[in-house]
């Protein structure tokens, strides 16, 4: 399945310490076209820690949308995977909230 920009899906992440993968959720940021043509989705970090917050982190204000049960943050820690790897889609970001990420990487990546 190819995702969309803004949609949140959920991914397996390895762990550096040990052999164990746990699923957790991410932001797409690539296009659809991109996803599609490279068969790969460029995906951003979600997490739930906010005791070790970046200045860059992003609340995400609406769960319901998003499919996230608990407050939850979109930290900009880029990864790539293969489409296959992506286990479903649970929501996507609000626009405004969206909007924010998009302004955060103009921001950081671009100036």
């Amino acid at each position: 399945m190819i995702y969309n920009s803004g949609d949140i899906v959920v991914v397996p992440f390895p762990f550096v310490d040990n052999a164990n993968i746990k699923f957790r959720p991410a932001l797409v940021v690539s296009s659809k076209s991109f996803n599609e043509e490279q068969d790969h989705s460029i995906l951003v970090m979600i997490t739930t820690g906010s005791s070790n917050k970046w200045n860059t982190d992003i609340e995400i204000t609406n769960l319901n949308l998003a499919g996230l049960p608990v407050k939850s943050f979109i930290r900009l820690k880029f990864f790539t995977i293969d489409n296959r790897l992506i286990k479903k889609i649970i929501g996507k970001l609000d626009e405004t909230t969206f909007n924010n990420v998009k302004n955060n990487l103009t921001t950081h990546l671009f100036t």
